[in-house]
Protein backbone atom coordinates (compact mmCIF):
# COMPACT_ATOMS: atom_id res chain seq x y z
CA UNK A 1 0.00 0.00 0.00
CA UNK A 2 1.40 3.42 -1.01
CA UNK A 3 2.24 5.86 1.81
CA UNK A 4 0.85 9.40 1.83
CA UNK A 5 2.08 12.22 4.06
CA UNK A 6 -0.20 15.26 4.57
CA UNK A 7 1.50 18.52 5.56
CA UNK A 8 -0.95 21.30 6.47
CA UNK A 9 -1.15 23.60 9.48
CA UNK A 10 -4.95 23.23 9.66
CA UNK A 11 -5.78 20.12 11.71
CA UNK A 12 -9.29 19.94 10.24
CA UNK A 13 -7.87 19.56 6.73
CA UNK A 14 -5.40 16.91 7.88
CA UNK A 15 -8.22 14.97 9.60
CA UNK A 16 -10.64 15.16 6.68
CA UNK A 17 -8.00 14.13 4.12
CA UNK A 18 -6.86 11.26 6.34
CA UNK A 19 -10.44 10.04 6.68
CA UNK A 20 -10.97 10.18 2.89
CA UNK A 21 -7.70 8.46 1.94
CA UNK A 22 -7.04 5.88 4.67
CA UNK A 23 -9.06 3.08 3.04
CA UNK A 24 -6.79 3.16 -0.03
CA UNK A 25 -3.47 4.41 1.32
CA UNK A 26 -1.33 4.37 4.44
CA UNK A 27 -1.75 7.95 5.64
CA UNK A 28 0.26 10.16 8.03
CA UNK A 29 -0.35 13.85 8.77
CA UNK A 30 1.60 16.66 10.44
CA UNK A 31 0.95 20.37 11.05
CA UNK A 32 4.60 21.31 11.58
CA UNK A 33 6.67 21.31 8.33
CA UNK A 34 9.89 21.14 10.37
CA UNK A 35 9.05 17.48 11.02
CA UNK A 36 9.08 16.59 7.31
CA UNK A 37 12.78 15.78 7.08
CA UNK A 38 12.76 13.36 10.04
CA UNK A 39 9.71 11.52 8.70
CA UNK A 40 11.06 11.18 5.15
CA UNK A 41 14.40 9.89 6.40
CA UNK A 42 12.72 7.26 8.61
CA UNK A 43 9.78 6.24 6.42
CA UNK A 44 9.41 5.32 2.76
CA UNK A 45 6.87 7.98 1.72
CA UNK A 46 5.48 7.88 -1.84
CA UNK A 47 3.24 10.97 -1.95
CA UNK A 48 3.31 14.25 -0.02
CA UNK A 49 0.20 16.46 0.00
CA UNK A 50 1.78 19.80 0.79
CA UNK A 51 0.04 23.07 1.64
CA UNK A 52 1.62 25.96 -0.24
CA UNK A 53 1.49 28.26 2.80
CA UNK A 54 2.00 26.69 6.23
CA UNK A 55 1.88 29.50 8.77
CA UNK A 56 4.92 31.67 8.08
CA UNK A 57 6.69 28.94 6.09
CA UNK A 58 6.69 28.92 2.29
CA UNK A 59 5.68 25.52 0.90
CA UNK A 60 8.14 25.99 -2.01
CA UNK A 61 11.02 25.80 0.49
CA UNK A 62 9.57 22.59 1.96
CA UNK A 63 9.17 21.20 -1.58
CA UNK A 64 12.86 21.83 -2.30
CA UNK A 65 13.82 20.09 0.94
CA UNK A 66 11.69 17.05 0.02
CA UNK A 67 13.27 16.80 -3.42
CA UNK A 68 16.75 17.08 -1.93
CA UNK A 69 15.99 14.12 0.34
CA UNK A 70 14.47 11.96 -2.43
CA UNK A 71 13.67 13.28 -5.89
CA UNK A 72 11.36 10.31 -6.54
CA UNK A 73 8.86 11.41 -3.85
CA UNK A 74 5.80 12.84 -5.61
CA UNK A 75 4.52 16.15 -4.20
CA UNK A 76 1.00 17.45 -4.79
CA UNK A 77 0.61 21.11 -3.83
CA UNK A 78 -2.61 22.24 -2.08
CA UNK A 79 -3.36 25.91 -2.66
CA UNK A 80 -5.96 28.64 -2.34
CA UNK A 81 -7.32 30.29 -5.49
CA UNK A 82 -5.17 33.36 -4.92
CA UNK A 83 -1.96 31.31 -5.08
CA UNK A 84 -2.19 29.86 -8.60
CA UNK A 85 0.90 31.76 -9.77
CA UNK A 86 2.90 30.29 -6.88
CA UNK A 87 1.51 26.85 -7.73
CA UNK A 88 2.94 27.09 -11.24
CA UNK A 89 6.28 27.95 -9.63
CA UNK A 90 5.91 24.79 -7.51
CA UNK A 91 5.44 22.68 -10.67
CA UNK A 92 8.64 24.18 -12.06
CA UNK A 93 10.40 23.19 -8.83
CA UNK A 94 9.35 19.56 -9.19
CA UNK A 95 5.80 19.19 -7.83
CA UNK A 96 3.75 16.69 -9.84
CA UNK A 97 0.38 18.48 -9.54
CA UNK A 98 -1.41 21.24 -7.69
CA UNK A 99 -4.99 21.21 -6.43
CA UNK A 100 -7.08 24.14 -5.22
CA UNK A 101 -8.95 24.41 -1.94
CA UNK A 102 -11.63 23.41 -1.08
CA UNK A 103 -10.32 20.09 -2.31
CA UNK A 104 -12.33 18.00 -4.76
CA UNK A 105 -11.63 14.46 -3.48
CA UNK A 106 -12.40 12.83 -6.82
CA UNK A 107 -9.82 15.09 -8.48
CA UNK A 108 -7.32 14.39 -5.68
CA UNK A 109 -7.64 10.62 -6.14
CA UNK A 110 -6.92 11.06 -9.87
CA UNK A 111 -3.83 13.19 -9.11
CA UNK A 112 -2.52 10.66 -6.58
CA UNK A 113 -2.99 7.80 -9.05
CA UNK A 114 -1.15 9.73 -11.78
CA UNK A 115 1.66 10.66 -9.40
CA UNK A 116 2.16 7.02 -8.38
CA UNK A 117 2.22 5.96 -12.05
CA UNK A 118 4.80 8.67 -12.77
CA UNK A 119 6.96 7.45 -9.89
CA UNK A 120 6.75 3.86 -11.15
CA UNK A 121 7.80 4.88 -14.67
CA UNK A 122 10.61 7.08 -13.32
CA UNK A 123 12.00 4.23 -11.22
CA UNK A 124 11.75 1.83 -14.18
CA UNK A 125 13.77 4.21 -16.35
CA UNK A 126 16.31 4.62 -13.57
CA UNK A 127 16.64 0.84 -13.26
CA UNK A 128 16.95 0.50 -17.04
CA UNK A 129 19.83 3.00 -17.09
CA UNK A 130 21.54 1.03 -14.33
CA UNK A 131 21.12 -2.19 -16.32
CA UNK A 132 22.54 -0.57 -19.46
CA UNK A 133 25.49 0.75 -17.51
CA UNK A 134 26.05 -2.58 -15.84
CA UNK A 135 25.79 -4.69 -18.99
CA UNK A 136 27.19 -2.36 -21.62
CA UNK A 137 29.24 0.20 -19.80
CA UNK A 138 32.65 0.02 -18.22
CA UNK A 139 30.91 0.01 -14.83
CA UNK A 140 29.61 -3.45 -15.66
CA UNK A 141 33.07 -4.95 -16.17
CA UNK A 142 33.92 -6.40 -12.80
CA UNK A 143 37.37 -6.38 -11.23
CA UNK A 144 40.08 -4.28 -9.65
CA UNK A 145 43.25 -6.03 -10.81
CA UNK A 146 46.01 -4.00 -12.43
CA UNK A 147 45.78 -6.15 -15.58
CA UNK A 148 42.09 -5.28 -16.04
CA UNK A 149 42.53 -1.66 -14.98
CA UNK A 150 45.09 -1.04 -17.72
CA UNK A 151 42.61 -2.35 -20.32
CA UNK A 152 39.76 -0.17 -19.02
CA UNK A 153 42.06 2.85 -18.91
CA UNK A 154 42.87 2.27 -22.58
CA UNK A 155 39.16 1.88 -23.40
CA UNK A 156 38.50 5.32 -21.92
CA UNK A 157 41.29 6.81 -24.04
CA UNK A 158 40.20 5.33 -27.37
CA UNK A 159 36.40 5.08 -27.04
CA UNK A 160 35.76 8.14 -29.25
CA UNK A 161 38.41 7.42 -31.90
CA UNK A 162 37.15 6.68 -35.42
CA UNK A 163 39.53 3.82 -36.06
CA UNK A 164 39.40 0.04 -36.18
CA UNK A 165 40.04 -1.76 -32.89
CA UNK A 166 41.07 -5.38 -32.39
CA UNK A 167 40.22 -7.11 -29.11
CA UNK A 168 42.21 -10.25 -28.37
CA UNK A 169 42.01 -12.75 -25.55
CA UNK A 170 41.07 -16.30 -24.67
CA UNK A 171 37.48 -17.52 -24.85
CA UNK A 172 35.40 -16.32 -21.94
CA UNK A 173 37.50 -13.28 -21.02
CA UNK A 174 34.74 -10.76 -21.84
CA UNK A 175 35.71 -9.46 -25.29
CA UNK A 176 32.05 -8.76 -26.08
CA UNK A 177 31.68 -6.64 -22.92
CA UNK A 178 34.69 -4.54 -23.89
CA UNK A 179 33.26 -4.06 -27.39
CA UNK A 180 29.94 -2.91 -25.91
CA UNK A 181 31.75 -0.59 -23.51
CA UNK A 182 33.63 0.96 -26.46
CA UNK A 183 30.31 1.72 -28.14
CA UNK A 184 28.03 2.70 -25.25
CA UNK A 185 30.65 4.94 -23.62
CA UNK A 186 31.56 6.63 -26.92
CA UNK A 187 30.13 9.56 -28.86
CA UNK A 188 28.44 6.94 -31.10
CA UNK A 189 26.31 5.56 -28.26
CA UNK A 190 23.06 7.02 -29.62
CA UNK A 191 23.51 5.17 -32.94
CA UNK A 192 23.21 1.44 -33.68
CA UNK A 193 25.65 -1.19 -32.49
CA UNK A 194 25.42 -4.26 -34.71
CA UNK A 195 26.95 -7.56 -33.53
CA UNK A 196 27.71 -10.58 -35.65
CA UNK A 197 29.49 -13.80 -34.70
CA UNK A 198 31.61 -14.79 -37.69
CA UNK A 199 31.98 -18.35 -36.37
CA UNK A 200 28.26 -18.97 -35.96
CA UNK A 201 27.11 -18.24 -39.53
CA UNK A 202 28.04 -20.16 -42.70
CA UNK A 203 30.27 -18.15 -45.03
CA UNK A 204 27.70 -17.67 -47.83
CA UNK A 205 25.09 -16.40 -45.38
CA UNK A 206 27.63 -14.28 -43.50
CA UNK A 207 28.36 -12.28 -46.64
CA UNK A 208 24.71 -11.38 -47.17
CA UNK A 209 24.34 -10.57 -43.45
CA UNK A 210 27.26 -8.15 -43.61
CA UNK A 211 26.70 -6.52 -47.02
CA UNK A 212 22.96 -6.91 -47.49
CA UNK A 213 21.39 -7.57 -50.87
CA UNK A 214 19.11 -6.16 -53.54
CA UNK A 215 15.77 -7.69 -54.48
CA UNK A 216 16.36 -10.60 -56.89
CA UNK A 217 20.09 -10.86 -56.07
CA UNK A 218 19.63 -14.62 -55.59
CA UNK A 219 16.86 -17.17 -55.30
CA UNK A 220 14.73 -16.25 -52.33
CA UNK A 221 15.78 -12.58 -52.24
CA UNK A 222 12.23 -11.28 -52.53
CA UNK A 223 12.99 -7.84 -51.12
CA UNK A 224 15.93 -5.55 -50.45
CA UNK A 225 17.78 -6.10 -47.17
CA UNK A 226 20.32 -3.82 -45.51
CA UNK A 227 23.48 -5.47 -44.22
CA UNK A 228 25.15 -5.00 -40.85
CA UNK A 229 27.65 -2.48 -42.26
CA UNK A 230 24.85 -0.13 -43.31
CA UNK A 231 22.73 -0.77 -40.23
CA UNK A 232 25.71 0.32 -38.12
CA UNK A 233 26.26 3.52 -40.12
CA UNK A 234 27.42 6.27 -37.69
CA UNK A 235 27.57 3.55 -35.03
CA UNK A 236 29.67 0.45 -34.37
CA UNK A 237 29.93 -2.96 -36.03
CA UNK A 238 31.34 -5.69 -33.79
CA UNK A 239 32.83 -8.61 -35.73
CA UNK A 240 33.20 -11.33 -33.11
CA UNK A 241 35.50 -14.32 -33.79
CA UNK A 242 36.83 -12.70 -36.96
CA UNK A 243 39.64 -15.30 -37.06
CA UNK A 244 37.05 -17.83 -38.27
CA UNK A 245 36.18 -15.87 -41.43
CA UNK A 246 37.24 -17.47 -44.72
CA UNK A 247 39.86 -15.83 -46.97
CA UNK A 248 37.49 -14.88 -49.78
CA UNK A 249 35.23 -12.93 -47.46
CA UNK A 250 38.25 -11.40 -45.73
CA UNK A 251 39.25 -9.72 -49.00
CA UNK A 252 35.78 -8.13 -49.30
CA UNK A 253 35.94 -6.95 -45.70
CA UNK A 254 39.34 -5.39 -46.44
CA UNK A 255 37.87 -3.25 -49.23
CA UNK A 256 35.17 -1.93 -46.90
CA UNK A 257 37.68 -1.14 -44.17
CA UNK A 258 39.89 0.71 -46.66
CA UNK A 259 37.33 2.98 -48.33
CA UNK A 260 34.22 2.72 -46.11
CA UNK A 261 32.03 1.80 -49.08
CA UNK A 262 29.64 -1.16 -49.16
CA UNK A 263 28.14 -2.76 -52.26
CA UNK A 264 25.14 -4.98 -51.46
CA UNK A 265 24.90 -8.36 -53.21
CA UNK A 266 23.28 -7.84 -56.59
CA UNK A 267 23.97 -4.11 -56.44
CA UNK A 268 26.04 -2.05 -58.84
CA UNK A 269 26.62 1.12 -56.84
CA UNK A 270 28.61 1.35 -53.61
CA UNK A 271 27.13 3.06 -50.55
CA UNK A 272 29.35 5.27 -48.36
CA UNK A 273 29.21 4.47 -44.66
CA UNK A 274 30.65 5.86 -41.43
CA UNK A 275 30.92 2.69 -39.37
CA UNK A 276 33.48 2.07 -36.65
CA UNK A 277 34.67 -1.55 -36.82
CA UNK A 278 35.59 -3.42 -33.67
CA UNK A 279 36.82 -7.00 -34.19
CA UNK A 280 37.58 -9.73 -31.67
CA UNK A 281 39.35 -13.06 -31.78
CA UNK A 282 40.66 -15.75 -29.46
CA UNK A 283 43.23 -16.75 -32.08
CA UNK A 284 46.79 -15.50 -32.55
CA UNK A 285 46.23 -13.68 -35.86
CA UNK A 286 49.96 -13.28 -36.48
CA UNK A 287 50.26 -17.08 -36.39
CA UNK A 288 47.19 -17.37 -38.63
CA UNK A 289 48.86 -14.98 -41.10
CA UNK A 290 51.99 -17.15 -41.11
CA UNK A 291 49.87 -20.26 -41.75
CA UNK A 292 48.09 -18.49 -44.63
CA UNK A 293 44.64 -18.68 -43.06
CA UNK A 294 44.31 -14.94 -42.42
CA UNK A 295 45.13 -12.10 -44.79
CA UNK A 296 48.13 -10.07 -43.71
CA UNK A 297 46.76 -6.82 -45.17
CA UNK A 298 43.45 -7.22 -43.31
CA UNK A 299 45.29 -8.05 -40.11
CA UNK A 300 47.22 -4.77 -40.25
CA UNK A 301 44.05 -2.82 -41.13
CA UNK A 302 42.24 -4.27 -38.12
CA UNK A 303 45.20 -4.08 -35.77
CA UNK A 304 45.41 -0.27 -35.61
CA UNK A 305 44.68 -0.37 -31.87
CA UNK A 306 44.76 -3.63 -29.91
CA UNK A 307 43.15 -4.38 -26.57
CA UNK A 308 44.48 -7.61 -25.07
CA UNK A 309 42.27 -9.03 -22.35
CA UNK A 310 44.04 -10.93 -19.56
CA UNK A 311 42.87 -14.48 -18.73
CA UNK A 312 41.30 -15.04 -15.33
CA UNK A 313 44.42 -16.86 -14.06
CA UNK A 314 46.22 -13.51 -14.34
CA UNK A 315 43.43 -11.79 -12.39
CA UNK A 316 43.13 -14.07 -9.37
CA UNK A 317 42.52 -11.08 -7.10
CA UNK A 318 39.26 -10.48 -9.00
CA UNK A 319 37.85 -13.96 -8.31
CA UNK A 320 36.23 -13.08 -4.93
CA UNK A 321 34.66 -9.96 -6.50
CA UNK A 322 33.33 -11.93 -9.47
CA UNK A 323 31.97 -14.65 -7.17
CA UNK A 324 30.04 -12.06 -5.17
CA UNK A 325 28.76 -10.40 -8.36
CA UNK A 326 27.52 -13.63 -9.94
CA UNK A 327 26.11 -14.85 -6.61
CA UNK A 328 23.93 -11.75 -6.44
CA UNK A 329 22.74 -12.25 -10.02
CA UNK A 330 21.79 -15.91 -9.62
CA UNK A 331 20.27 -15.45 -6.17
CA UNK A 332 17.79 -13.08 -7.81
CA UNK A 333 17.34 -15.13 -10.95
CA UNK A 334 16.81 -18.45 -9.13
CA UNK A 335 15.03 -16.96 -6.09
CA UNK A 336 17.71 -18.13 -3.65
CA UNK A 337 19.23 -16.49 -0.58
CA UNK A 338 22.78 -17.86 -0.45
CA UNK A 339 24.88 -15.51 1.63
CA UNK A 340 28.45 -16.26 0.59
CA UNK A 341 31.18 -18.69 -0.45
CA UNK A 342 33.28 -20.24 2.31
CA UNK A 343 36.95 -19.19 2.41
CA UNK A 344 38.10 -22.71 1.47
CA UNK A 345 35.99 -22.55 -1.69
CA UNK A 346 37.51 -19.21 -2.68
CA UNK A 347 41.01 -20.54 -1.98
CA UNK A 348 40.51 -23.57 -4.25
CA UNK A 349 39.02 -21.45 -7.03
CA UNK A 350 41.97 -19.05 -6.86
CA UNK A 351 44.31 -21.99 -7.44
CA UNK A 352 42.30 -23.33 -10.38
CA UNK A 353 43.50 -22.41 -13.88
CA UNK A 354 40.04 -21.59 -15.42
CA UNK A 355 40.59 -22.46 -19.08
CA UNK A 356 37.06 -21.15 -19.74
CA UNK A 357 37.86 -17.93 -17.87
CA UNK A 358 35.02 -15.71 -16.58
CA UNK A 359 32.38 -17.57 -18.58
CA UNK A 360 33.39 -20.81 -16.86
CA UNK A 361 33.33 -19.13 -13.44
CA UNK A 362 29.85 -17.70 -14.10
CA UNK A 363 28.52 -21.10 -15.23
CA UNK A 364 29.98 -22.68 -12.11
CA UNK A 365 28.30 -20.14 -9.82
CA UNK A 366 24.95 -20.63 -11.57
CA UNK A 367 25.21 -24.41 -11.10
CA UNK A 368 26.23 -24.12 -7.44
CA UNK A 369 23.39 -21.69 -6.65
CA UNK A 370 20.84 -23.80 -8.51
CA UNK A 371 21.79 -26.99 -6.64
CA UNK A 372 22.30 -25.52 -3.17
CA UNK A 373 19.61 -25.43 -0.49
CA UNK A 374 21.93 -23.96 2.16
CA UNK A 375 22.94 -20.44 3.17
CA UNK A 376 26.60 -20.97 2.23
CA UNK A 377 28.51 -22.60 -0.61
CA UNK A 378 30.93 -25.02 1.08
CA UNK A 379 33.91 -27.01 -0.17
CA UNK A 380 31.81 -30.17 -0.38
CA UNK A 381 29.56 -28.41 -2.93
CA UNK A 382 32.47 -27.75 -5.30
CA UNK A 383 32.95 -30.25 -8.17
CA UNK A 384 36.15 -32.32 -7.77
CA UNK A 385 37.80 -30.83 -10.86
CA UNK A 386 38.16 -27.49 -9.01
CA UNK A 387 39.85 -28.94 -5.92
CA UNK A 388 43.51 -29.68 -5.18
CA UNK A 389 45.30 -27.41 -7.66
CA UNK A 390 48.49 -25.51 -6.88
CA UNK A 391 49.13 -21.92 -7.97
CA UNK A 392 50.62 -21.62 -11.44
CA UNK A 393 51.91 -18.73 -13.44
CA UNK A 394 52.08 -18.10 -17.14
CA UNK A 395 55.37 -19.52 -18.43
CA UNK A 396 55.56 -16.62 -20.88
CA UNK A 397 55.97 -14.15 -18.01
CA UNK A 398 59.62 -13.17 -17.57
CA UNK A 399 61.55 -11.07 -15.08
CA UNK A 400 64.35 -9.00 -16.61
CA UNK A 401 67.43 -8.92 -14.40
CA UNK A 402 70.60 -7.09 -15.36
CA UNK A 403 73.89 -9.01 -15.45
CA UNK A 404 75.92 -8.22 -12.34
CA UNK A 405 72.85 -7.74 -10.09
CA UNK A 406 73.45 -8.83 -6.52
CA UNK A 407 71.56 -11.82 -5.09
CA UNK A 408 69.57 -9.44 -2.87
CA UNK A 409 68.62 -7.32 -5.89
CA UNK A 410 67.54 -10.46 -7.75
CA UNK A 411 65.50 -11.67 -4.76
CA UNK A 412 63.83 -8.27 -4.34
CA UNK A 413 62.96 -8.10 -8.04
CA UNK A 414 61.56 -11.65 -7.98
CA UNK A 415 59.35 -10.89 -4.99
CA UNK A 416 58.16 -7.55 -6.44
CA UNK A 417 57.20 -9.02 -9.81
CA UNK A 418 55.54 -12.13 -8.35
CA UNK A 419 53.48 -9.98 -5.95
CA UNK A 420 52.49 -7.82 -8.89
CA UNK A 421 51.54 -10.91 -10.93
CA UNK A 422 49.24 -12.17 -8.16
CA UNK A 423 47.71 -8.71 -7.55
CA UNK A 424 49.33 -8.39 -4.12
CA UNK A 425 48.06 -11.78 -2.88
CA UNK A 426 50.79 -12.72 -0.38
CA UNK A 427 49.57 -16.27 0.15
CA UNK A 428 49.75 -17.16 -3.54
CA UNK A 429 53.06 -15.30 -3.90
CA UNK A 430 54.60 -17.26 -1.02
CA UNK A 431 53.31 -20.57 -2.43
CA UNK A 432 54.68 -19.77 -5.88
CA UNK A 433 58.10 -18.75 -4.49
CA UNK A 434 58.04 -21.81 -2.21
CA UNK A 435 58.61 -19.82 0.98
CA UNK A 436 56.41 -19.29 4.04
CA UNK A 437 54.11 -16.29 4.34
CA UNK A 438 56.11 -15.28 7.42
CA UNK A 439 59.34 -15.29 5.37
CA UNK A 440 57.65 -13.30 2.63
CA UNK A 441 56.43 -10.73 5.15
CA UNK A 442 59.98 -10.39 6.52
CA UNK A 443 61.49 -9.93 3.05
CA UNK A 444 58.83 -7.40 1.98
CA UNK A 445 59.72 -5.37 5.07
CA UNK A 446 63.46 -5.91 4.59
CA UNK A 447 63.45 -4.71 0.98
CA UNK A 448 60.87 -1.99 1.63
CA UNK A 449 58.62 -3.37 -1.12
Amino acid sequence: MAKVLIVDDEKSICDSLTFALEDDYEVMSIQNPNEVKDILEKDNIDIVLLDLKIGNINGIDVLREIKNIDEEIQVIIMTAFGSIKSSVKAIQEGASHYITKPIDMEELFVFIKKALEHKKISLSLKNLKEVINRDFGIDGIIGKSEALYSVLEKVNKIKDLDTTILITGESGTGKDLIAKALHFKSNRKDENMEIINCAAIPSDLLESELFGYEKGAFTGAERKKLGKFQLADKGTLFLDEIGEMDLQLQSKILRVVEDMTVTPLGGEKGVKINTRIVAATNKDLEEEVKKGSFREDLYYRLNVITLELPPLRERVGDIPILLSYFLDIYNKKLDKNIKRFDKEVIKELKNYNFPGNIRELENLVERLVALSDKEYIELEDLPKKYIGHTPTINSDENIIIKIGSTLEEIEKKSIEETLKYFDGNKKRTAECLEISERSLHYKVKKYNI
